[in-house]
């Protein structure tokens, strides 16, 4: 990506002590384009109102919603755009999906999730073992990776679904959701966590063969809006928490309350965004064109980081090798210095980093880091450069 890539964000520009800031924490959250905050505030300056009213504001929203929803359709190239439905965020919608869910699943029920997960991906099933509802774990490999071949001992005749990310927040882990789709009879649902993978490559809901996928913008370049994709006449299945003024079909019937409409302007000004990178004669090409450009991008600056940091000898990284298949997040601990120290350090030298266990708290108590204060995590995005990494690993080196 170029110089042009990076003159769309406008919080680039910003300086700590007289250096121009990096920011590497996207994968709690990327920077934002000035073309997504200015669909929001147009959307306030113009059509602020709510739906289905015989005026032109609302006819204006009602417009958004429609557009919004084919977008995120092709986005994730579901089948129709009566899958998509929208909600605060991700976590929200789970745990609004797992209550429905629960009342179609009996005591002794099972469901299937990993220790790798982000936490927004384990409580709202772990919640149902109030229920009587069995959960069983995918347990997690010292590299990071999931144990595969753990997985058929897990499966029953009463595992009724499978939840787990396509990649891990904390290592960049890539899951084989093949192999595990694989694994599972056919009347068993699987449910994909995407937080992590959307950013960073395509996505083809219809080859995953998924039931469910979560995602959430404000991971790409969008604000915080939390998006679902279901199978086509699967959620009207599911008895939802919702209002008897709700519309009770898909994909309303989980959208609980009003929406956040201006949030949702910006999700489908960071899907253009993100699609005016690439190129093609429709939108999905330009998607899928973008996203090779952006994977290429962000993977060249991870292995430049991964191998800086590994000719650091008091810092350790962990998770799968950097040269495999991958998303471009790191993270790395160090003899000497706690996560948050580092942090800090790099911080008050203009350098944004995490430390700690950023919600896979399973996977930090697994591998015994979580005394240690976790880790420092850092991920790439569409508008980080090599100067950018060059000039962190000089920091860590000064650490």
């Amino acid at each position: 990506m170029n110089t042009e890539t990076r003159s769309h964000f406008p919080s680039l520009s910003q300086k700590v002590a007289d250096q121009q800031t990096i920011y590497l924490d996207g994968p709690a959250g990327t920077q934002v384009p000035i073309s997504v905050l200015s669909a929001m505030d147009n959307y306030y300056r113009s059509a602020n109102a709510n739906t289905h009213g015989y005026f032109a504001g609302s006819a204006e929203t009602d417009a958004l919603l429609d557009r919004t929803r084919h977008k995120v359709a092709t986005l994730l190239y579901a089948p129709s755009p009566e899958c998509i439905s929208f909600g605060p965020n991700m976590t929200s919608l789970n745990f609004s999906l797992s209550r429905g869910l629960s009342r179609m699943f009996a005591p002794g029920d099972e469901v299937i999730i990993s220790q790798l997960d982000h936490e927004a991906n384990r409580g709202p099933w772990l919640s149902l073992e109030e229920k009587g509802i069995v959960i069983k774990e995918i347990p997690l490999l010292d590299n990071g990776t999931l144990d595969y071949d753990s997985i058929p001992a897990l499966i029953s005749n009463k595992t009724k679904l499978v939840a787990v990310g396509m990649a891990a927040n904390i290592f960049g882990t890539v899951n084989n959701i093949a192999k595990i789709k694989s694994l599972l009879p056919d009347d068993t649902l699987l449910l994909l966590d995407a937080v992590h993978y959307a950013p960073h490559f395509s996505i083809d809901v219809q080859e995953l063969d998924c039931d469910f996928l979560l995602c959430s913008a404000y991971k790409f370049y969008g604000p915080h809006v939390g998006l679902l994709y279901s199978r086509p006449g699967l959620l009207d299945q599911v008895p939802t928490d919702r209002l008897r003024t709700q519309d009770q079909t898909a994909p309303h019937s989980i959208e609980t309350g009003t929406l956040n409409h201006a949030a949702i302007a910006g999700v489908e000004a960071a899907i253009d965004f993100i699609a005016d990178l690439g190129a093609g004669k429709n939108l999905r090409q330009k998607l899928i064109s973008a996203y090779d450009k952006i994977s290429a991008h962000e993977n060249k600056l991870m292995r430049r980081l991964a191998a800086g940091i590994a000719a650091i000898p008091s810092l350790q990284l962990w998770g799968p090798d950097p040269a495999a298949m991958r998303a471009p997040t790191l993270a790395f601990t160090s003899e000497n210095h706690s996560a948050a120290d580092i942090c800090k350090n790099l911080g008050s030298q203009g350098i944004n980093a995490w430390d700690g266990h950023f919600y896979a708290l399973r996977a930090v108590e697994i591998l015994g880091l979580l005394e240690r204060g976790g880790v420092t995590r850092m991920g790439m995005a569409v508008y980080n450069t090599e100067e950018e990494i060059d000039r962190t690993l000089d920091a860590l080196l000064s650490v």
